[in-house]
């Protein structure tokens, strides 16, 4: 492969802001970085001129069901192209193929295809063509409240199970990274402790916890709230409940589907305000839907419909996005978050939360060749996917 010399006014990586400097891509690999006079550049490098748009990493999405007209629960190699490659577009290059709750024997048929089509590129990579890494698995469910459960199917959720978890893990072969539990339910707490042993990330999500019952999931392992405040107890003064554990508990972690839909502007402000830029982070909750028009679609076995953008079920509740991370910075920025903090927030942050801060989310040298030029408006103008695009 052919080394690539990309020329940049304003480099975001994203700990700190470079101007005028270049980066060095070889192999699918960051090999150089720096001032333009002091990195050597091959003589055959393919010069690429970013002028004033500005260059990040890669965004990491850590929950997202699909995109392109495909669900990942299809969990087969047609599908799983055209959501990485749609996701690509939108300067998304690494994911967690989220699932949705389904029958036991249903799930276990889809985390083995998306097993097989990991361990499959594992081995040979991507070839010619821009796409987003599929990384491992985030299980969202079936461990979740039925209370909470939003467009989840309720005969297929299921009480916390050590061995119904082992034998997921098994069919996704070791590749679930994050699993979901509402940490109220019955043998909940013995599974988080179980899963954070197995070196899994524990999220609490979809569930009714009160405040105790949440900092019990904290002592046992958990360090991570799915779609912060959606299907979540609510917060009151007398019941601060899993929001209020989650706001007052430093080391937690918290993605924020940032799309205005989900969760009002005022209320991201309160989260990262109580938090801090270190501790939050983006996710989409992106559907099939995602980069298609309005229109009909699914959620795993769900159906859905699509009007100006916002994804519903029958009963008119919201069932994930068409949210793209490009998005969701713009959405921070025009909240008054500095660019480079909601740059953080969907590449560094999420990769650092499932132990990849040094290969994704980063530009540094070694690290995976995943950038993303962005316009001066925070627009998408052309993305590389190790060392594949940009040209």
């Amino acid at each position: 492969m052919t080394a690539t010399a990309i020329y940049a006014s304003v480099i975001l990586t994203p700990h700190e802001e470079l101007r005028d400097c270049v980066i060095l891509v070889d192999d699918g690999k960051i090999t150089g970085l720096g001032p333009r006079d002091e990195v050597r550049v091959p003589a055959e490098a393919v010069h690429y001129a970013a002028g004033d748009k500005i260059v990040v990493p890669g965004f990491v999405d850590i929950h997202i069901h699909g995109a392109g007209g495909h669900d990942v629960m299809e969990a087969n190699a047609r599908s799983l192209d055209r959501i990485t490659a749609t996701l690509a577009r939108y300067g998304t290059t690494s994911v967690l193929a989220t699932t949705v709750t389904a029958p036991f024997e249903e799930t276990c048929h889809s985390l083995q295809g998306i097993a097989r089509y990991i361990r499959n590129h594992e081995k040979s990579g991507d070839g010619t063509r821009a796409a987003a890494e599929i990384l491992g698995i985030h299980l969202e469910g079936p461990f979740i409240s039925k209370a909470r459960r939003g467009v989840h199917p309720p005969d297929a959720i299921a009480r916390p199970s050590v061995e119904d978890l082992a034998k997921f893990r098994e069919a996704a072969d070791g590749l679930i990274k994050i699993v979901t539990i509402a940490p109220e339910l019955p043998g909940a707490l013995e599974l988080i402790a179980s899963a954070v042993a197995e070196g899994l990330v524990v999220a609490v999500g979809h569930t009714d916890a009160d405040y105790e019952q949440t900092r019990a999931a904290f002592a046992a392992g958990a360090r991570h709230a799915v779609h912060f405040y959606n299907a979540m107890r609510p917060f009151t003064h007398r019941d601060p409940g899993v929001i209020g554990a989650v706001l007052t508990e430093p080391e937690m972690t918290a993605e924020v589907i940032a799309d205005g839909v989900h969760v009002a502007g005022p209320a991201i402000q309160v989260l990262i305000g109580t938090k801090g830029f270190h501790t939050v982070l983006l996710a989409s909750d992106g559907t099939s839907a995602t980069g298609m028009h309005d229109g009909n679609y699914r959620l795993g076995t769900i159906e859905v419909t699509v009007k100006g953008g916002v994804c519903r079920n029958s009963e008119g509740k919201l069932a994930g996005s068409t949210l793209t991370l490009d998005r969701a910075l713009r959405y921070l920025v025009e909240l008054g978050v500095p660019v480079i903090e909601a740059v953080r927030m969907a590449t560094v942050l999420p990769a650092r939360r499932i132990g990849l801060a040094g290969k994704k989310g980063i530009i540094a040298i070694g690290a995976d060749a995943d950038l993303v030029v962005l316009t001066q408006d925070l627009r998408v103008d052309a993305v590389m996917t190790r060392g594949i695009g940009l040209t």
